[in-house]
């Protein structure tokens, strides 16, 4: 299990996270869920070692062993498609940049460049990136955005049979309903011991 203890994280004088605890399984989706602002992406940049808190601490898993896909894409114009997969990948791993493709439904878009790629397809290239990268805990903030329902419920079926477990944030009820797990939130600050 991944454990967040009492984690505290304040701006100035505004608290973002107090006293907070979240129990993470090893493996499948967990979504979190709840408005805008409340902290959500702060707690992902806590995990992903971003965010120091102020107090508490994560258990079970280090900085170095998460991937996290932040809410902007982030693509290198002048990198193809394979190329941003490639660039993260282990060497030895350079076979799995199909089956990344795949996953992200990206098959027939290796050599491309950003700028041909629609905003959903540059978001699933970002997702494919994060997910290249070897990693027991995925952190995934608003993975779907711009993604048409169908095509974000397929590509959710595949995260749930990665062999580790993945926290994302989204707002989409169809895609709350399939997670393994979901989180309701409320702040700022987050208070509850979950």
């Amino acid at each position: 299990m991944i454990l967040c203890k009492n984690l505290t994280v304040s701006f100035g004088d505004k608290a973002v996270l107090d006293r907070f605890s979240l129990t993470i399984p090893e493996k499948g989706v967990t979504a979190l869920s709840g408005p805008s602002g409340c902290g959500k992406t702060t707690l992902l940049r806590v995990l992903a070692g971003l965010e120091q808190p102020q107090s508490g601490t994560v258990e079970g898993v280090t900085p170095r062993q998460t991937s996290l896909l932040f809410q902007d894409d982030r693509l290198l114009p002048w990198r193809t498609v394979e190329q941003h997969l490639t660039d993260v990948l282990p060497g030895n791993r350079h076979g799995e940049v199909s089956e990344l493709l795949a996953l992200a439904e990206l098959v027939g878009e290796a050599y491309a460049y950003p700028a041909a790629l629609s905003g959903g397809m540059g978001r699933r290239l970002a997702l494919a990136r994060c997910l290249a990268l070897p990693a027991r805990l995925y952190l995934l903030d608003e993975p779907f955005a711009g993604l048409d329902l169908p095509r974000a419920l397929r590509i959710l079926e595949r995260l749930r049979t990665l062999p580790a477990s993945v926290l994302l944030v989204s707002h989409e009820p169809a895609v709350l309903t399939r997670a393994d797990a979901v989180i309701e939130l409320d702040g700022p600050p987050l208070k509850a011991a979950l």
